[in-house]
């Protein structure tokens, strides 16, 4: 038995990168670096098919014979493979408009991330841009199902996605955002290479494009969710795919209204929170005044982009140097931090498993004043250090784990880590001043408000302009921060989930912990715990931290 659950990792590790070849080529595995994604549903059909193959298998493997090691590998396949197929089986590519995570926003940023070890490489990124149109032209296909079966994404996702891809198709070929790729190998003839991706880009990638965007604008946009019908809930299977893709992201059985809930109460503990920190950061504990205070007092925020730059590298030096006493291992990886003008407000890359790159913290500068300087601190560590970067790279170099352990990305254990170190740095001490602990508050009421809106959207009923409301009434956001998150979770349902869920399964895991264990309780070996196996479901992760501390 022990054999064949070490087939089975190998077999479905080997499968994700097949299916993946993106995702591969930036871990460094290079083998498929031509390739492209597919967005078909004859794909989709056979990725779920292999899902509950492979969630079958690991399912009727006998635990016995098998080391803690193989019985959590037994676990993890199951539990991933089968979310990820009832995730597939919701048909959620059928919306795919998506201006903020789509593959018009995501690519171009990507290019700048993939390595070229060597010009066979370089070489097959002709082929991967073919490939892009392809799936762009897939994808349109997809959208045509939609149709067909009265599905439809909301209408302002349509609207913006549109309004990105004439952006893209109207500028010259020379300009194209995908030209922004990482330096080829010394040795190439750069320029024909150069001329190569150009050629696909108009052969292949904008002609994909321009399709998918005429579906885009003459078939779904007539037809698109208006903002008072923009959650999964007003779909005919609205009910079930949401389900789905809470089970996925949380990796627990909470319903809808039990997500929910738990918002609501973490919004009231964190309003005790703010009055108590109020008078001394901006002179009142009035909860309005707070937030109105941290949205528009120009000494609470930046001027320009490398203000933000520099604050994140201050911060996440400070936190390395604060590891060893929280920490018994630690990352080889170097932690960067770089600017960026697009995508998410703040976001993690990985480091390659090659050791070509280490991991990326991008900062989005596009409106350094949005930022408040009270926020800068609690993100630099949920993203890079003792956050993500931390875990992910920890991950990235275990041994003795099934290579998938390693690298497959579980949100509500990566989501969940990341925020537990917002709160952990304050106890190790790493936040700069009473402002910067209230920017932990502050990330925390976007966190607990997603909770409730992404629930209120996509299970409740909620409009947009709703969330919107919410969310401006029960966090020092400023609507213009909020409008694009609402958005965001419109386009990602479930996903805003796993933040919250995830820290509080980690702080109970550690309280019970400590419970357990009282005077015997020791931090650094809770969190070698929680990282030396992998990311993990929730569930799984629970026996592993109940099993080394016992």
């Amino acid at each position: 038995m022990s054999a064949e659950i070490d087939v089975l990792a190998e077999e479905y590790w080997a499968y994700y990168l097949q299916t993946n070849p993106t995702s591969a080529h930036l871990l460094g595995e290079y083998g498929r670096a031509g390739e492209f994604e597919e967005a078909t549903r004859a794909a989709e059909d056979a990725e779920i098919a292999a899902l509950r193959a492979f969630a079958q298998r690991a399912e009727e493997l006998d635990e016995t014979g098998l080391d803690e090691q193989q019985r959590i590998t037994r676990a993890v396949v199951a539990s991933d493979a089968t979310a990820r197929a009832d995730i597939a089986e919701a048909r959620l590519k059928e919306l795919a408009a998506d201006p903020i995570f789509g593959e018009q926003v995501s690519m171009p940023i990507l290019m700048g991330m993939l390595a070229f070890p060597d010009a066979d490489v370089a070489n097959a990124l002709v082929d991967k841009f073919r490939g892009l149109g392809r799936y762009y032209r897939e994808l349109a296909e997809r959208q045509r199902e939609g149709v067909a079966a009265r599905r439809f994404p909301a209408a302002f996702a349509v609207r913006d996605t549109i309004a990105q891809l004439d952006a893209i198709l109207s500028s010259p070929v020379a300009d194209d955002p995908l030209l922004n790729t990482t330096p080829p190998p010394t040795g190439m003839d750069v320029d024909g290479w150069k001329a190569g991706l150009r050629e696909a880009i108009e052969s292949d990638v904008r002609p994909g494009m321009a399709e998918y965007r005429d579906v885009l604008r003459d078939l779904v946009l007539p037809q698109g969710r208006s903002d008072e019908q923009c959650g999964l809930s007003w779909l005919p299977d609205g009910e079930e795919a949401y389900a789905a893709t809470l089970r996925l992201y949380t990796t627990t059985t909470k319903t809808a209204q039990e997500i929910h809930d738990i918002g609501l109460a973490q919004i009231a503990k964190l309003a005790d929170e703010y009055r108590s920190l109020g008078p001394e950061v901006v002179g009142t504990d009035d909860l309005g005044e707070i937030f109105e205070a941290m949205r528009t007092d120009p000494k609470l925020h930046f001027e320009n982009g490398e203000q933000l730059v520099e604050a994140s590298e201050v911060a996440m030096a400070r936190a390395w140097a604060a590891m060893p006493e929280w920490f018994e291992v630690l990352p080889q990886a170097p932690c960067a931090v770089q600017s960026t003008m697009t995508g998410a407000k703040a976001f993690y890359f990985p480091p390659a498993s090659d050791g070509s790159r280490g991991g990326t913290f991008f900062v989005n500068i596009a409106d350094p004043t949005a930022w408040g300087t009270f926020e800068l601190e609690a993100m630099a560590f949920h993203e890079g250090i003792p956050g993500h970067h931390l875990q992910i790279a920890i991950a990235s170099e275990l041994e003795d784990v099934p290579e998938f352990r390693k690298h497959i990305h579980n949100s509500a254990y990566a989501e969940g880590w990341g925020l537990y170190t917002e709160r952990l740095s304050d106890e190790m001490g790493l936040y700069s001043s009473s402002v910067d602990r209230m920017g932990m508050f502050s990330a925390d009421s976007m966190r607990a408000c997603r909770l409730v809106v992404d629930t209120g959207l996509h299970a409740l009923g909620w409009s947009r302009e709703r969330a919107v409301e919410y969310m401006v009434a029960n966090s020092p956001l400023a609507e213009g921060v909020v409008r694009p998150e609402v958005d965001r979770y419109i386009v990602s349902p479930g996903q805003a989930t796993s933040y919250m869920v995830g820290r509080l399964e980690i702080q109970r895991m550690r309280a019970e912990a400590e419970q357990r264990q009282g005077d015997a309780f020791q931090v650094k070996r809770f969190h070698s715990a929680v990282l030396d196996s992998g990311s993990l479901p929730l569930g799984v992760l629970d026996d592993v931290v109940r099993a080394k501390l016992a």
